[in-house]
């Protein structure tokens, strides 16, 4: 069965319901989407306790759709059937002027304007049982902040009822895992109205997270001849011109600031800085290649009702780097970058994802630079490397950026959602942008220079939402905020808990102590907010210099010397354990 016809079957169901319960309602466009589908109305007030009612009238009118008639128009007739909608006359006059043909489509009592994909006899392709109202939300129309705000109503729909309840059996798990909820109950970031939607401000918590995993990409970086540098947040406006991004990407930055010394802009991107400092010298071949690590903080206009938690915000710190290397190092780097980037995976445990190759579209060569010879040289070399990697991939023709072939990085996440995590861009484009050049071997000044543009890790904020959901805020000990709880049976033990404490606190591990309030309650909140190991220390304990370990990783409770489980604890730290 087409999937895709059957939701968008359901959704002229459902704007039949809807039109049956709420005669005053206007449709207006209803598509499917992945997992299910959606139908957007003006001069509806409903909430999620109605969706029960909306659900069962679409049951209720099943069964008299046995068939779809389709029916030709004129854009006079179209208008004539909507002379009260002016969404649907709006779509109208878009038809015509494309040139298009106008189809309404019949179903039951109920006719929608329509480019057609439907299930043929939907009372006996769709299973009653296997669809569900989900959800409603607010949405522009047509996604224009400008426009009028519609009531959205979603819904879910698959093949069989089994399917649909393992989809709503994992869209539970996502809600336990929803970042924005755990970020907030683990004390890991917040927003504030005062400082402004989508940049968000890490807690003390967040921020020994975020500390941990830029330690690790230093480290990993460093010992692959990554060197690191530190780019301002600011750069005139002549910059960003002469890189292309204005005027190209100005609606995506934020508007400039007069100085007395010309017009400034927030920084979007950091490539155009980091080439200033490839020009900052003379490059010999024997300095290639480069490689320039940051985590540069750059900031998006992202439209404030697009902005989703950490998974999409105005301030991003990313994992960046950019590789300038020579025509015969391109395979080498770009080896590099995807080693790298699967190493840095498999410690954080991630498994679930695949690469995309986005490549030219000859046939449309105005897209992108013109540089034939390039493009044909350059994506063969990233195809082997991929082979060669034994990776999943596909290959997405037409996709690839202006100035050259690049690798996305697709990672599902355990809610099943899946997203693009990180993006590995060949640029041919720089070193004419920049003038980019090193001198050969001869001592000629050669302009072949490849930069690499890479964020095997995202950006933080990202990479960071999708851990939580990972590991539904359970990090592993290395990244947990606080490593190790130590509570006294009491207040008689307090002395022997701190000194337990201080001897934690000595080797370098993040260490809490817990001292008021009842035993039970404080571990309790101990495991709340995910610590790894909760030390109960009494009598017995302090007799003989030991604690008891509470572990989070099995649930089992043992006696250890408090030296052993240091040494213990220092070495899952230390080795990145999952």
């Amino acid at each position: 069965m087409n999937l895709e016809h059957l939701r968008h079957t359901l959704a002229h169901l459902l704007a039949a319901a809807v039109k049956e319960l709420y005669p005053k309602a206007l449709a207006t466009i209803g598509p499917a989407i992945e997992d299910g589908f959606y139908y957007d109305f003006d001069n509806l007030k409903i909430s999620d306790t109605d969706l029960t009612r909306i659900e069962e009238k679409m049951r209720e009118l099943l069964p008299s759709w046995t068939k779809f008639n389709s029916e030709e128009v004129s854009a006079q007739e179209a208008k004539k059937n909507y002379k009260d909608n002016p969404y649907k006359q709006e779509l109208i006059n878009e038809i015509t002027d494309r040139g298009e043909k106008i189809t309404l489509y019949t179903s039951g009592e109920f006719t929608d304007l329509c480019r057609g994909g439907h299930v043929k006899n939907p009372a006996k392709d769709i299973d009653p049982a296997a669809f569900k109202l989900t959800h409603i939300a607010g949405a522009y129309w047509r996604g224009n902040e400008k426009n009028k705000m519609l009531t959205r109503v979603y819904g879910a729909a698959f093949a069989t009822k089994a399917e649909l309840a393992e989809y709503l059996k994992q869209r539970e798990e996502a809600k336990k895992r929803d970042h924005r909820v755990l970020g907030r109950e683990l004390k890991i970031f917040t927003f504030d109205n005062l400082v402004g939607s989508g940049l968000p401000l890490w807690l003390p918590n967040g921020t020994i997270i975020k500390d941990e995993i830029e330690k690790f990409a230093v480290e990993i970086e460093s010992a692959t001849g990554y060197q690191r540098v530190s780019t301002p947040h600011i750069a005139k406006e002549e910059l960003f011109k002469m890189s292309g991004h204005l005027p190209y990407y100005a609606d995506l930055m934020f508007p400039p600031m007069e100085l007395d010394d010309g017009k400034y802009y927030l920084k979007a991107m950091n490539c155009p800085i980091t080439h200033l400092i490839y020009k900052s010298e003379p490059r010999s071949y024997r300095d290639l290649p480069l490689r320039l690590a940051e985590y540069g903080t750059v900031y998006r206009n992202e439209l404030s009702g697009t902005l989703a938690g950490l998974l999409r915000v105005r301030m991003l710190s990313m994992n960046d780097a950019h590789i300038y290397c020579r025509r015969d190092q391109i395979e080498q780097e770009f080896k590099g970058v995807i080693d790298l980037t699967l190493k840095m995976f498999k410690t954080f445990g991630l498994s679930d994802y695949s690469f995309r190759l986005s490549k030219w579209d000859p046939v449309n060569k105005d897209k992108y630079i013109n540089e034939p010879e390039n493009w044909e040289f350059t994506e063969k070399i990233l195809k082997r490397v991929l082979e060669t990697a034994g990776v999943k991939f596909m290959e997405a023709t037409g996709e690839a950026a202006f100035y050259g072939p690049k690798v996305d990085i697709q990672y599902r996440s355990i809610s099943g959602r899946e997203e693009t995590m990180s993006t590995i861009q060949l640029d041919f484009a720089a070193r004419e942008l920049f003038n980019l050049v090193y001198h050969d071997s001869n001592g000629r000044s050669n302009n072949e220079v490849f930069v690499i543009h890479r964020a095997p890790l995202s950006t933080h904020e990202r990479f960071i939402a999708f851990l939580i959901e990972h590991f539904a805020g359970a990090f592993p000990v290395w990244l947990s905020p606080v490593q190790v709880s130590v509570l006294p049976i009491s207040e008689k033990f307090s002395e022997y808990a701190n000194k337990a404490f201080g001897t934690i606190r000595a080797s370098g591990i993040r260490v809490e102590i817990r001292e008021t309030d009842t035993l039970a309650k404080r571990i309790r909140e101990a495991e709340l907010q995910k610590v790894p190991y909760i030390l109960v220390v009494g009598e017995k304990e302090e007799k003989d210099g030991s604690v008891n370990v509470r572990s989070r990783k099995d649930d089992s409770q043992k006696s250890s010397k408090l030296p052993d489980f240091i040494k213990h604890t220092r070495k899952e730290i230390d080795s990145r354990e999952l």
